[in-house]
């Protein structure tokens, strides 16, 4: 599988196209959605296979991405909580709370990812 770089893109598959946040990087995952009082569209956390949301200031929906980018599972998490991580998962999408369910990001959708303005 190709590396990913830090950077900007958007999601197909959904009921939408989703523009995209992508973190790669060790300091981009780990900063990921904190001290941001919103996002426009999702963060792209890849590698990973869980989160937290302590230090958030809103809700976010989590929704775990296998290899291929097929959706295993979608959440809801409040701020300060700590998700347990999926076995299976290899991305983790984020974003604010309802947005998933409005985009159609749902257990068994494949998503995949382009290039910003593509």
């Amino acid at each position: 599988m190709a590396r990913r770089e830090n950077g900007r893109g958007v999601l197909h598959g959904a009921d939408v196209e989703v523009p995209v946040e992508v973190a790669a990087s060790h300091r981009a995952r780990t900063r990921g959605l904190l001290g941001r009082d919103g996002v426009a569209g999702a963060l792209l956390l890849t590698p990973a296979s869980g989160v937290h949301t302590f230090g958030m200031r809103f809700a976010i929906d989590v929704a775990y991405l296998g290899r291929d980018f097929t959706v295993l599972g979608v959440r809801t998490m409040r701020p300060g909580r700590l998700g347990r991580p999926r076995l299976r998962a290899r991305h983790v999408l984020e974003a604010e709370a309802g947005a998933m369910a409005r985009w159609g990001v749902r257990r068994g959708v494949r998503l995949r990812l382009g290039a910003e303005g593509g």
